[in-house]
């Protein structure tokens, strides 16, 4: 399956496999199987969910220092350093959060590109 069709219906929190919407119950509570193509969302690996998480920490820390370092470049040389230390703060802590799901279907996204299913 093209890694870009995966990677697109993964980043509006869709399943990769089909495309069928309702893989969350809560923001942070994903359902155990697709409600679409039966797909297990887990793929039967148990360091499944550290993987997942690795990759949304990667994600959000990436992000959240372009996201600094942009604004000290384009604020320099003036740059504001305690909005850049609070901000900064701030985000670290919430960025995990906001892209929790968006991870999780991502990582899901990528296993699946390298793992079709069937072969967990």
């Amino acid at each position: 399956m093209n890694a870009l069709r995966l990677a697109g219906r993964a980043l509006r929190l869709r399943c990769p496999n089909c495309g069928a919407g309702g893989l969350f119950s809560r923001w942070v509570r994903m359902r155990s199987h697709c409600p679409g193509c039966n797909l297990n969302l887990e793929r039967n690996e148990s360091g499944y969910v550290v993987g997942a998480y690795m990759f949304n920490i990667a994600a959000s820390e990436l992000i959240g220092v372009a996201l600094l370092l942009a604004v000290a470049v384009a604020t320099w040389p003036n740059p504001p350093w305690t909005l850049l230390t609070w901000g900064g703060a701030a985000f670290m802590l919430i960025a995990p959060v906001v892209f929790y799901p968006f991870a999780k279907t991502l990582f899901l996204a990528f296993d699946l590109a390298f793992r079709p299913p069937g072969q967990e």
